[in-house]
């Protein structure tokens, strides 16, 4: 069965070990989540980025709260406001392929329901998908990259990255907006868009005790751990 699934608040390590989890529980079936985040923002950054670099970023930016490395590629991505949803999904499709198609659905649910935006056509060099750039930390929402949505202003409104298990996919994406997570308008156009990318429909269910069990070991044995964190 393809579910809409709920959790109760969790923090960014346990988010990141649940997305795992149930990649590894559901391998074959859909699952939609949208992050129920604990009080107080959050980074997650690219598996493959160096901490150093992360460092550096986030000092920059003065940024001071939890911080995770993702399972899945991409740059850094602070969590203070954003509307922050996994997909997991079976597709034998190329990554660039599944980011192009997934964010078409949703570009075109958030049309209907009145949201201005636009889908960014350019292709760039190969190095602007790289984790690092002249040896500092890629933001994510500094630049978009192709097939990213972009608000009126041409500022980047929703990016994501993608992990392949298998045929198994998992897809982690973040919508911002001044009023992502507080409006429901854009969840329900994620959840419509991604109807339509998997063409199917979706079942609420909230996470059973034990995939939350599982996650939260998860957390705590690698999410949490410096080995994980400072693996590169």
């Amino acid at each position: 069965m393809n579910l809409l699934l709920t959790t109760p608040p969790l923090d960014v390590f346990e988010h990141m070990a649940l997305d795992e989890t149930v990649v590894r529980l559901r391998a074959g079936e859909s699952t939609l989540r949208f992050y129920n985040w604990k009080p107080g923002a959050a980074v997650t950054f690219g598996y493959a980025q160096f901490i150093s670099e992360v460092y550096r970023e986030v000092a920059n930016r003065n940024f001071a709260g939890e911080m995770c490395r993702r399972p899945t590629g991409g740059g850094v991505v602070y969590h203070e406001g954003d509307l922050t949803f996994s997909l997991v999904f079976n597709s034998e499709e190329k990554p660039s392929e599944i980011y192009k198609q997934l964010h078409k659905s949703i570009e075109a649910a958030l049309v209907l329901s009145g949201v201005q935006t636009q889908v960014f056509t350019q292709k760039l060099p190969a190095q602007a998908y790289a984790p690092s750039q002249h040896h500092t930390a890629n933001a994510c929402f500094v630049n978009p990259v192709e097939n990213d949505l972009l608000l009126p202003t041409g500022q980047k409104m929703l990016g994501g990255a993608i992990r392949r298990f298998g045929t198994t996919v998992l897809y982690q994406g973040s919508l911002q907006a001044p009023d992502a997570r507080k409006n429901p308008v854009y969840k329900q156009a994620v959840i419509a868009g991604v109807r339509g990318f998997l063409n199917t429909t979706l079942h609420v269910r909230r996470v059973e005790k034990s995939w939350l069990e599982q996650a939260r070991q998860l957390a705590v044995s690698q999410y949490k751990t410096l080995m994980w964190t400072e693996k590169f």
